[in-house]
């Protein structure tokens, strides 16, 4: 009898993942049976005599390997969020096999001739539109995968692939290595001097559990944004953002030059192969923008309109620097320091006046209370889930009907085992199974905000707040899926659309009434006051020309990667600096580098699609403004934006969907209004 539990029906409230069962031996044998299992499903289409169509073929072929799925969720989702070095060695193990399977797949002929066959010869007319979207989608993701190479070529693809693979789960594992390698320890309280209580208590608490006395400071972003943007010693800034801006840069058994090199080259190869003459080029396939011409311009579009704003704001805050006794010029580690007290200068306002207000668990419940609002469905904590954390938190989620919707896992704070960031994935989408079934999601959110401490709950910064919101958007993308096949389900939509859930859910992060929920002073339970509410107002503009061009730095460093036309030889520095030329706005420092720890394009995902972001930010600017319309709590905007978007995951091209929510194309107005980037 096979006790693998990853390999079992999941005996759990909701079907939800045993972690209390699986043991890190189940992972490489679950693999193995669920591929060999899949192949036969995959088999069993092929062994088929009957005249391929869309009901024999692509839908078969959808719902093969689901337990297989199952299984690489959990696996890739704990090797993100609790990895140790068993699970990142049983990663390089399973990587290829799941690359060589996938290969197999789109490289298989007969497979190929079939789909080919029925995209060809199908009567579109006879079928729903998600069904054509997802006949069209499987014909051009085999294509986009190899399927029309023959031979070598086959071969030379093959490898490529699994070797690409290998280098993905490489550079991550230097990212968390360098991350977690460094910390600055600190005992002279002069040295800590201008730190907040809050960050002076994290740090005696990182020190005391490493054995030590006095202070200590890591590169995880809590820790590090707390000493850069308070830290009077101006030599211990810069030594702390030094030691960041050099991760994966420092000629060490963790650097990632040498990965990034091979990875660019590879991709080129790659695209080459299926008939493109960059990484983009084939990326851009499956995107909103639809070329590397059109992303290009869109960023200088963006650049233009922000690049004297953001010298502006640099200027500013470097007078203030001046004037306030820094008479030397301003660096990068100066700026995080002196911009957040122009701002208290400026607005009276600054992130450590906000922070009592914003304790997580009320944040948390005003988050959870907005989707409740907007979208009537409600969240009920259960301690009966298996979690692979004893920090997570689980909810039942339900629509206002009492259909259950699914479950939403939390995990809120940094540990050593866990990636830096913060990133919605999932568990299980949702999907109709063989009898009609809705097979509800499992959605999970992993963040890295500020922790409670001895004498502190976890109070997070305005930016932390704006974090949930965003992930949360992702969730409610993944949680009110409804449609009929997994590959469309929630986030599976094309790169550029997917984040405008996400950013939506930003904009009321400076509405005054969603902040009077959410805002409660942690000792006293005085709701934020009016006074502090306009200042968050006041200051929403703040910086933006430099945040905006800040952003389109990593886009367009993000293009230089992926629009090369050869193997890379060069310099990785130096090209990364040459690509962020036009964005520049601080002196050069040496050794830093942005590529060698950008885990979104060269493990996350967004290579050749970083632009995403600021491109989702035009659509949701341009969305937000119909709740301002009709009020930002308006159930029927709310539902409309519900129906024709969150719930319609990738059934339909995600400009027909935007259309059929705002009743138009979007405008890039409303974003540069929103930003303060019109010239006056």
């Amino acid at each position: 009898m096979n006790t693998n539990s990853l390999l079992q029906q999941f005996d759990t409230p909701y079907q939800t993942p045993p972690f209390h069962l699986i043991k890190e031996e189940d992972y490489l044998p679950a693999f193995k049976e669920a591929i060999k299992n899949t192949k036969e499903e995959i088999d069993s289409i092929l062994k088929s005599d009957d005249v391929p169509d869309f009901f024999n073929t692509i839908e078969p072929l959808e719902k093969a390997g689901k337990k297989l799925n199952v299984i690489s969720y959990i696996f890739f989702n704990i090797n993100h969020a609790n990895t140790n070095e068993n699970i990142q060695g049983i990663a390089r193990e399973v990587s290829p096999l799941i690359t060589e399977f996938s290969n197999d797949i789109k490289l298989n002929k007969k497979l190929f001739d079939k789909i080919k066959h029925v995209y060809d010869n199908s009567d579109r007319g006879s079928l729903r539109e998600d069904q054509v979207k997802l006949l069209d989608d499987t014909y051009k993701e085999f294509v986009l995968n190899g399927a029309l190479l023959e031979g070598k070529e086959k071969d030379k693809y093959r490898e490529i692939t699994k070797e690409l693979g290998q280098l993905s789960l490489k550079f991550g594992e230097n990212v968390l290595a360098e991350t977690n390698d460094f910390k600055l320890h600190l005992t002279d309280k002069k040295d800590v001097s201008g730190l907040p209580g809050g960050a002076l208590e994290a740090a005696s608490a990182l020190a005391k559990s490493e054995g030590k006395d006095g202070w200590m400071f890591s590169l995880h972003l809590p820790s590090y944004m707390a000493f850069m943007t308070h830290a009077d010693n101006r030599e211990l800034r810069e030594k702390l953002f030094r030691e960041y801006s050099k991760r994966g840069n420092r000629n060490n058994d963790h650097d990632n030059k040498e990965v990034i090199s091979k990875m660019v080259s590879l991709r080129v190869e790659k695209a080459q192969l299926l008939g493109f003459d960059t990484h983009a080029d084939l990326v851009l396939q499956k995107s909103m923008a639809s070329t590397k011409e059109r992303v290009n311009g869109f960023l200088q579009e963006l650049l233009d309109a922000s690049i004297d704003f953001g010298q502006k704001d640099v200027k500013d805050v470097a007078g203030f620097a001046k004037s306030n006794g820094l008479n030397d010029e301003l660096q990068r580690w100066d700026f995080m320091y002196y911009s957040e007290k122009l701002k208290t200068s400026k607005f009276g306002l600054n992130d450590e006046m906000l922070r009592p207000y914003f304790k997580l668990e009320n944040v948390e419940k005003g988050v959870l209370g907005l989707a409740e609002r907007l979208y009537g469905i409600k969240f009920t904590e259960v301690d009966d889930i298996p979690k692979y954390h004893d920090e997570v938190k689980t909810f039942r989620v339900d629509d206002e009907t009492g259909d259950f919707l699914g479950v939403l896992y939390l995990d809120y704070f940094p540990r050593p085992s866990k990636q830096g960031g913060a990133w919605m994935t999932s568990f299980r989408d949702q999907y109709i199974d063989d009898k009609g079934k809705d097979v509800r999601p499992q959605i999970s959110l992993v963040m890295n905000f500020t922790r409670p401490t001895e004498t502190k709950p976890s109070l997070l910064t305005f930016r932390e707040v704006q974090t949930f919101l965003h992930e949360f958007g992702h969730g409610l993308h993944g949680m009110l899926s409804r449609v009929h096949y997994e590959s469309q389900s929630g986030t599976n939509v094309y790169r550029d659309f997917v984040e405008l859930p996400s950013q939506l859910m930003e904009n009321w992060s400076t509405e005054k009434e969603w902040l009077k929920d959410v805002g409660i002073h942690y000792e006293t339970g005085e709701v934020i006051p009016d006074e502090l509410l306009e200042k968050i107002k006041g200051a929403e503009t703040y910086l933006s020309g430099y945040q905006t061009v800040r952003q389109l730095s990593f886009g367009l460093n993000d293009m230089a990667w992926h629009t090369l036309t050869d193997e890379f030889k060069g310099n990785v520095v130096d090209f990364e600096k040459k690509a962020m030329a036009p964005t520049e706005l601080f002196p050069p420092v040496e050794g830093s580098c942005v590529s060698t720890a950008l885990s979104h394009i060269f493990d996350g995902g967004y290579s050749a699609g970083y632009y995403g972001y600021k491109w989702a930010e035009v659509l949701d600017a341009d969305a937000f403004e119909a709740f301002k319309e009709k009020g930002i709590f308006n159930k029927e905007v709310a539902g409309s934006f519900r129906k024709n978007i969150l719930e319609r995951g990738g059934t339909k091209h995600p400009m027909e969907l935007y259309k059929a929510f705002r009743g138009k194309e979007p405008s890039i107005e409303p974003l540069l209004k929103r930003g303060g980037l019109i010239k006056k």
